[in-house]
C-alpha cells in the first residue's frame, strides 16, 4: 500500500458527497481511504457508509467528537500506506490528483514530503487564489519557510511519509493545528519536494473555525509560530512583520499584552514605527486606525 487518504468527517452533510466523489473514483490498488466520523450529529456518517458500501479499499470508524486534530490522529493510527495525505470533507481534489501524486512518489521514492498546488479560498471572490509550485526539491528548509512556506502550512495539499508521524501528532484542542505540526515534520524530513501535478480545492467555509477566528484562535496561531521560532535562526523582515501582524490581530481581539519578542528587524515602515514606539503602542495604534476606518464606513 503506497498512499493512505485520511478524511475527517464532522457535520458536513452538504459537502461530503462532493468530497468523496472527487476521491473515490481515483482510488486504485496503490491506495486506501480512511474515514473518521468525529461524532457527527447530522447525516454525514450515513452518507459515508452509503458511498463506501461494499468497498474493501475504504475504512470508516466512528468516534466521540474530539475535533479535527483528534480525527486526523485516529486516521494516522489506522493508516497502512507508506505515505499519508489528508483531505478535509468540505474540500475536494481535481480529477487524477492522487494518481499523479502516486506517480511522482513512485518515480522519486526518497521524497518524504511532497507539496502540490491548491486553489485556496475557492468560492470567495475576494480571497480565492491559486498556489502553484515547480517540480523541484527544496534544498534549504529554513529558506523555504521564511520565503513563504509559513503562509501555506496546510496539511491537505501535502503527502507525508507515514514514518514522519511516528512521534508526532496534531495538537488536540488547538486550532491552526497545521502551523503547530508542519515545522516538526519538516525538521524530520530528509527530502522535501514540490510538484506542479494535482490540485487541491481548499473551499471557503464562512462557518469554519479559521474563517471565524477570534482572540483565542488567533492566539493559537501566534503561539504556533513562536513555538518554532528557535528553529529558523535569523529571520527575515518579511516573516517578522507577518508575526507582528498576527500579534496586532490578537491584541485587537483580546487586549492582552503582546507576547511576541521585540527583535531587531527593520526595512519596512511598520517595523520602523515598531522600533520607535514599541509593540504595545503599535498594537494600540493599529486598533485605533481600524476603529476610525469602521466609523468612516458606517
Amino acid at each position: 500500500m503506497l498512499l493512505s487518504i485520511i478524511i475527517p468527517i464532522y457535520n458536513v452533510e452538504d459537502t461530503l458527497r462532493r468530497c468523496l466523489m472527487s476521491v473515490l473514483p481515483q482510488v486504485d490498488d496503490t491506495m486506501e481511504v480512511v474515514l473518521i466520523d468525529d461524532g457527527s450529529t447530522d447525516s454525514s456518517a450515513l452518507i459515508a457508509e452509503e458511498m463506501i458500501q461494499n468497498r474493501t479499499d475504504c475504512t470508516l470508524i466512528h468516534q466521540t467528537n474530539g475535533g479535527l486534530s483528534a480525527a486526523r490522529n485516529a486516521g494516522i493510527e489506522l493508516a497502512k500506506g507508506e505515505f499519508i495525505t489528508f483531505i478535509d470533507s468540505d474540500d475536494f481534489v481535481a480529477d487524477g490528483t492522487y494518481k499523479d501524486l502516486v506517480a511522482v512518489l513512485t518515480a522519486h521514492p526518497t521524497y518524504d514530503i511532497l507539496e502540490y498546488p491548491a486553489l485556496v479560498h475557492y468560492g470567495s471572490k475576494s480571497k480565492e487564489h491559486l498556489l502553484t509550485f515547480p517540480d523541484a526539491v527544496i534544498n534549504d528548509i529554513r529558506d523555504y519557510w521564511l520565503a513563504g512556506g509559513h503562509r501555506h502550512t496546510y496539511a491537505c495539499n501535502k503527502v507525508f511519509r507515514r514514518e514522519l508521524f511516528n512521534e508526532i501528532r496534531f495538537p488536540v484542542g488547538k486550532v491552526f493545528e497545521d502551523t503547530f505540526t508542519y515545522p516538526y515534520l519538516l525538521q524530520r524530513a530528509k527530502t522535501v519536494a514540490t510538484t506542479s501535478k494535482g490540485l487541491y480545492y481548499y473551499c471557503q467555509n464562512d462557518k469554519g473555525i479559521t474563517a471565524r477566528a477570534k482572540g483565542k484562535e488567533l492566539n493559537n496561531l501566534l503561539e504556533a509560530h513562536l513555538t518554532h521560532l528557535h528553529l529558523w535562526g535569523e529571520l527575515t523582515p518579511a516573516y517578522y512583520q507577518a508575526l507582528v501582524n498576527i500579534q496586532m490581530d490578537v491584541y485587537e481581539a483580546t487586549h492582552a499584552d503582546p507576547i511576541l519578542p521585540l527583535l531587531p528587524y527593520k526595512g519596512t515602515l511598520k517595523l520602523s514605527i515598531l522600533h520607535l514606539i514599541g509593540l504595545k503602542r503599535l498594537c494600540q495604534l493599529n486598533q485605533f486606525i481600524h476603529r476610525m476606518m469602521r466609523r468612516n464606513r458606517s
